[in-house]
């Protein structure tokens, strides 16, 4: 089983198109589409896939200092946003794998960039053991979102 992280590029769209994501997924995250749309109109959002054996199994965005600063004061970090992996490649390892990829993905493509944040609303307990596993820790931050309380967690790169 490959697992591998790739920049977005044009030839993966017709596999965003048909991209299923559950209605509790839904609740905490955006259809890779969506995001995609933000990352055209933004040029500091860059689209990433996660492939399983070539097949897009996941999606997510890197954002730069416009993500980041709503977080935290940290110029040199990057926000990790949007992250879901496709309800049929779920338990799978797909996530726990492209969690491992994030750090030497970042330091390849984002070489300025010292650290990863990401938000997570408080209710969503599974994402958080996710990330804990991979090494991200609650910074002890709290913004409210459109769907309540996140926490801010980070992880060095």
């Amino acid at each position: 089983m490959a697992i591998t992280l790739e920049l977005y590029q044009e030839k993966y769209k017709q596999e965003l198109e048909e991209y299923f994501l559950s209605e509790e997924q839904l609740y905490y995250t955006s259809m890779p589409l969506d995001a995609l749309e933000k990352c055209i109109t933004e040029e500091n959002r860059h689209p990433i896939v996660i492939l399983k054996d070539g097949a897009v199994a996941g999606f997510f965005v890197l954002h730069g200092w416009e993500g980041v600063k709503a977080y935290s004061e940290n110029k040199e970090a990057i926000l990790m946003r949007a992250y879901s992996i496709q309800h049929s490649f779920q338990g799978q390892g797909v996530g726990r794998k492209s969690m491992e990829l994030l750090i030497p993905f970042v330091k390849k493509y984002y070489p300025a960039k010292k650290e990863v944040i990401l938000a997570v609303n408080v209710k969503n307990t599974r994402a958080q053991y996710v990330y804990q596993k991979a090494g991200f820790e609650d910074t002890g931050r709290r913004v409210m979102g459109r769907k309540g309380e996140l926490i801010i967690f980070n992880r060095k790169v």
